[in-house]
């Protein structure tokens, strides 16, 4: 069998409403030889999707799932079935819900040959429709920007290894030699997992913006983001109480002291103006406009409309109350995800 220079691999459970758009734009890269989609038990219309575009798409090959095996989670053991199969010197482990922009692929293998990389992974373009993707998902991105930083993950002499499960880019031999996703097999955030794994054992990674490169539309609906978003956050910010405490303070100063503020106001109108509430409502302002400048200027700087910065409030508020959910339900009960249930990861 000819050898191809990427096998793209995308796991498909219900993904009726992204799946034609993701596997078109995948097969036109020309460094793309084969797209294995692995139909992970979906019970919409994916399948009758796939057979349709496998009748004018040469490149598409599809592998039905089968039962999922205790201690795996559903998305893991369906990209290790689709890596199974796999005939490419690189693998891309892509989502469902992505569009590959042209030049993408093309451009990750000079990423990897320019930093002499094994593993490259894109945070891709954030497309956020409704007032509640727009206030919780670009704040997310924020935060994981300033936990999980390019260039310390880059950087092979620091500790630091992340990479972003819509777009990982990893070459074959890289990926056996760390267990593939085997060796991640129960993990609910299998993307920082076999980073991890890979720069462990010695290997490079290349983290960057995806921007002009992949899109993707996460969630359709306010309970699927909720679900998403609870199942991952506690994990990704350390596992831990203290971690997530430190993490509620950093993103969302601009909140207790607007709290604060409130309080300085109140006592202006009941008591009169003094030198004390002149400072203090000073002091106040200064603490809430920080943050939200800090906010805004992340946005243009990654591409986002300047506007979205009247949702700093909601998204502030949405993203405190799902760290708080998503500690919940990791250290109190299981994690539900596309109509499965894990138990949590310790």
């Amino acid at each position: 069998m000819e050898r191809q220079i990427i096998s793209a691999i995308i796991p498909a459970r219900n993904e009726e409403a992204s799946i034609a758009r993701a596997v078109e734009s995948v097969a036109a890269q020309p460094e793309v030889g084969e797209v294995i989609v692995v139909d992970d038990h979906s019970t919409d219309r994916t399948p009758a999707i796939l057979d349709e575009l496998a009748k004018r798409l040469v490149k598409l090959k599809i592998v039905r799932a089968g039962d999922l095996p205790k201690g795996w989670t559903g998305k893991n053991h369906a990209v290790a079935l689709g890596a199974a199969v796999a005939t490419g010197e690189w693998l891309l482990f892509t989502d469902a819900d992505t569009r590959h922009l042209p030049g993408s692929a093309a451009q990750a293998l000079s990423d990897a040959a320019a930093h002499d990389a094994d593993l490259v992974s894109y945070s891709p373009e954030q497309e956020a429709r409704t007032f509640w993707e727009r206030a919780l998902i670009p704040f997310v991105y924020w935060r994981l920007s300033q936990r999980y930083r390019f260039d310390r993950v880059n950087d092979p002499y620091a500790g630091d290894a992340a990479a972003n499960g819509q777009y990982i880019l990893m070459r074959r031999a890289a990926y056996a030699a760390v267990g593939g996703h085997a060796a991640v097999a129960r993990e609910i955030l299998e993307d920082v997992a076999l980073a991890q794994r890979a720069k462990g054992k010695g290997f490079r990674l290349f983290f960057a913006p995806g921007q002009g490169l992949v899109q993707t539309r996460m969630y359709r609906s306010f309970g699927d983001m909720w679900e998403g978003w609870t199942k991952n956050l506690y994990p990704l910010f350390g596992g831990s109480v203290g971690e997530i405490l430190l993490e509620i303070d950093a993103a969302t100063p601009g909140l207790g002291v607007l709290f604060a503020g409130v309080a300085v106001w109140e006592w202006i109108v009941r008591r009169g103006w003094s030198w004390t509430a002149a400072l203090a409502a000073l002091l106040a302002a200064v603490f809430i406009v920080r943050p939200w400048a800090w906010y805004e200027a992340w946005l243009l700087r990654n591409r986002y409309p300047g506007g979205y910065i009247r949702y700093y409030l909601a998204g502030a508020a949405l993203y405190t109350a799902a760290l708080a959910t998503s500690w919940w339900k990791d250290t109190h009960g299981v994690v539900r995800w596309k109509g499965r249930e894990y138990a949590r990861p310790r």
